[in-house]
C-alpha cells in the first residue's frame, strides 16, 4: 500500500490576502481614540482618590494629636484657635472651636484640619464634649 500526499488548491477567489483592510484600521483608531482619554481619566480619578485618602488620615492624626493638645494645656478655654502645623512635608491649616452643649455644662469642641490635594480643599473634622466646669 504506497500512501500519497494530498495537496489542497485554494480557488483564485477563495484565497484571501494577509493584513486589514482600511476599514478595520479605521475602526481600531476609532476604538483607540476613545478608550485611551477614557483610561487616562481613569488614572487621574485614582491618582486623586489614592492622594485624598492618604493625606486624610494624616489630617485626621494632625487633628486628634491637636485636640488632645488643646484638651490637656486648658487652651481650648481661650477663644478660637487656629494655625498651620507641617507634618512632614506637607502642610496642614487647622481652626478649634467651641460652642456650648444643649444638656449641663458641657462644650462642644470641633477641631477643623484642612489640607490641599491637586489644588483642591479638603478637611477633615474631630469632635468631642469637654466638662466647661473642670479646672
Amino acid at each position: 500500500m504506497s500512501f500519497k500526499p494530498t495537496t489542497r488548491r485554494l480557488s483564485a477567489g477563495s484565497r484571501r490576502e494577509a493584513g486589514f483592510t482600511l476599514a478595520e484600521a479605521l475602526a481600531a483608531l476609532a476604538f483607540l481614540a476613545i478608550v485611551i482619554p477614557v483610561a487616562v481619566q481613569a488614572l487621574q480619578v485614582a491618582s486623586l482618590a489614592g492622594q485624598v485618602a492618604e493625606r486624610k488620615s494624616v489630617a485626621a492624626r494632625v487633628a486628634d494629636r491637636l485636640l488632645n493638645e488643646q484638651l490637656v494645656t486648658g487652651q481650648w478655654k481661650q477663644s478660637a484657635a487656629s494655625g498651620q502645623v507641617e507634618e512632614g512635608t506637607r502642610e496642614f491649616r487647622w481652626d478649634l472651636q467651641s460652642q456650648s452643649w444643649e444638656k449641663d455644662s458641657l462644650r462642644l469642641l470641633t477641631m477643623r484640619v484642612s489640607y490641599q490635594v491637586q489644588g483642591k480643599d479638603y478637611d477633615v473634622q474631630l469632635s468631642t464634649l469637654v466638662d466647661n466646669n473642670q479646672p
